[in-house]
């Protein structure tokens, strides 16, 4: 074999190697995320948790998240925060965030529902009915809000890009537990506010679509390999 033939067979096998690598690597995602889908899934079919048993240390919260729980406090309204730029049903509007402060003293962030944005003034806002009297809130457990791109000094105010929770704590001098809830609509006060979350997205599907075409591009190269190294030089003699 040539020196040019050895390179030519050297680089073919190299491309299917890293190719064909990639694809397994989007497979072993794939078996990730299905055993995350199902740890979700399980964690919702599981009965609400006590409310004496919410997590108060981030490693904990997060053997909590998707868990439904019911928790009774006090509304926290001057603390109410507008977190802008947020979706629900593709429209864009707030989601509202409020503190309940809970029993133990501790307080726990409430993503209470959306609400839509004023087309004129970005910043005008809504706020929603909040009862002064002790309530029971319902909902599933959750991360902290997600975190959108932010320019500086919008991190302040009623009216926010995000919400840091150890940031926040501070700012109102709260001891907030590392986690928040999402408020759900059965049994809510018509306060206005829309409560149809989407469900938490695992992505699964994404990584089968890279793998075929990391797959499918390792039998290309090797397809051309054959073709123009071994079949096509054969046809001309």
């Amino acid at each position: 074999m040539s020196g040019a033939k050895a390179v030519v067979l050297l680089a073919a096998l190299l491309g299917v190697a890293v190719t064909a690598r990639l694809g397994v690597w989007q497979l072993d995602r794939a078996a990730q995320k299905n055993l995350l889908q199902a740890t979700l899934d399980q964690r919702r079919a599981l009965p609400p948790l006590d409310m004496q048993a919410l997590a108060a240390d981030p490693e904990a919260a997060v053997q909590q998240h998707h868990r439904r729980i019911v928790v009774a406090g006090r509304w926290l309204p001057e603390a109410t925060v507008y977190l802008e730029n947020r979706q629900m049903q593709g429209r864009p509007g707030f989601f509202v965030v409020t503190p309940l402060l809970l029993g133990d003293g501790t307080a726990i962030l409430v993503q209470r529902g959306w609400q839509p944005r004023d087309l004129l003034d970005r910043t005008k806002v809504v706020p929603p009915p909040t009862p002064a009297e002790p309530v029971e809130v319902a909902g599933r457990i959750a991360p902290p809000p997600a975190r959108l791109y932010e320019f500086d000094g919008v991190d302040s105010g009623p009216v926010r890009q995000n919400l840091d929770i150890e940031g926040f704590g501070r700012e109102w001098r709260l001891k907030l537990r590392p986690l928040s809830l999402l408020q759900e609509a059965g049994g809510a006060a018509p306060d206005g506010l829309l409560r149809d979350w989407l469900p938490p997205a695992t992505g699964v599907h994404k990584h089968y679509g890279y793998a075929f075409q990391w797959f499918a591009l390792a039998a290309l190269i090797l397809g051309l390999y054959v073709w123009f190294q071994l079949i096509r030089p054969r046809r001309r003699l």
